[in-house]
């Protein structure tokens, strides 16, 4: 079968690899449809996720058909179409009753980083039962594959975690796709005020079309000060770091209001100074998370109802023998205005 492969930093390349097969009672083999590309993946290409070794087939998102199923898989069967969640889950372990999925002993973010993952024609998803969910019939298929990993995590580690309530204002630092999934989820609580912060003045327009309330490009620097100019010097109730470096987390250091919460969603892949001394008497909350897919048959429910549009979030379509160009569009995103990019088997 044909698979992206990761050889290390910045080293990459669509090879043809074996075709997986069961290791286990619990597994199935998925045949993949459609995947994409998560900020993530480029995190692994540039060395951030060290649990990531060369050799490794990448992605983690995706739908499918099953292929295959072990003997002790119950809620599936070949033919069955499937959303592939980006966490395994046990569902046996102490941190899978808690609904801590990441943190499952066995599981956990595994796909296209402690095993192969999804970009490539088939994958082995460990623990099928509790880590696929049906689609159903006529189901948007592409809109789902937003589901996997993206909508999940920008509701649960920035919305949930951020505790955004009706009447709040927030701030969301990063308008890339993660950033806009947060976006998109923290209208279901009706904030009175939404600030998107970037760089880039076309996912600020974006934005803007999602619903964001205000705008603001920190090309200039001076992003702290015109957030709290928009806020009457208060700053902002919730913080939602959707980038993953430094001057982003910073950034809601200087903007979040006293008794507010910085929730952090961006993989960060080197040091983050906490400024303490100006922090210490705030009553601040912040909160880091890797997402937990709980929610996710919830956001199913919404987007099988239309109340929330997941295609919004698709800007491009790639075949996989084309995917190199797809990682090239989506890692340059501030030239080619890609959000989430669609690739197809």
């Amino acid at each position: 079968m044909k698979a992206l492969v990761y050889h290390g930093p910045g080293k990459m390349s669509l090879d043809e690899c074996p075709k997986p097969t069961l290791n286990a009672a619990t597994d199935a083999i998925v045949k993949v449809t459609k995947t994409t590309i998560c900020g993530t993946d480029l995190h692994i290409l540039k060395g951030d996720v060290p649990t990531c070794v060369s050799g490794r087939i990448l992605g983690h998102e995706g739908v499918g058909i099953v292929d295959e199923v072990g003997t002790a898989v119950t809620a599936f069967k070949k033919g069955d179409h499937v959303l592939i969640s980006c966490i395994t889950s046990c569902g046996k372990c102490e941190y899978c009753r808690k609904q801590m999925y990441s943190h499952c002993t066995t599981g956990g973010w595994i796909l296209g980083n402690k095993i192969d993952g999804t970009q490539a024609e088939y994958v082995r998803i460990r623990y099928a039962d509790t880590s696929l969910y049906p689609i159903p019939a006529g189901a948007d298929e592409e809109a789902l594959v937003m589901l996997s990993d993206i909508l999940p995590t920008g509701f649960e580690c920035g919305v949930l975690n951020g505790k955004v309530q009706p009447g709040n204002t927030i701030a969301i630092v990063g308008s890339g796709p993660i950033g806009l999934a947060a976006l998109l989820t923290a209208q279901f609580y009706s904030p009175a005020d939404i600030i998107m912060v970037d760089l880039d003045d076309n996912r600020l327009e974006v934005a803007k079309r999602f619903g964001a309330t205000k705008t603001v490009n920190s090309k200039d620097g001076k992003a702290a000060e015109a957030v709290m100019k928009l806020t009457g010097n208060r700053g902002v109730d919730t913080a939602i770091e959707a980038v993953g470096v430094a001057a982003t987390f910073e950034l809601c250091e200087k903007i979040i209001a006293a008794g507010g919460t910085i929730a952090n969603i961006g993989v960060h892949g080197t040091k983050v100074d906490l400024h303490l001394e100006s922090l210490w008497d705030r009553n601040l909350t912040i909160t880091t998370r890797l997402v937990d897919t709980v929610s996710t048959p919830m956001l199913l429910n919404v987007v099988q109802s239309k109340r929330l549009d997941a295609n919004l979030l698709i800007t491009h379509h790639f075949k996989l023998d084309d995917v190199l160009s797809a990682y090239d569009t989506f890692g340059h995103a501030a030239n080619t205005n890609a959000l989430k990019v669609i690739i197809t088997m």
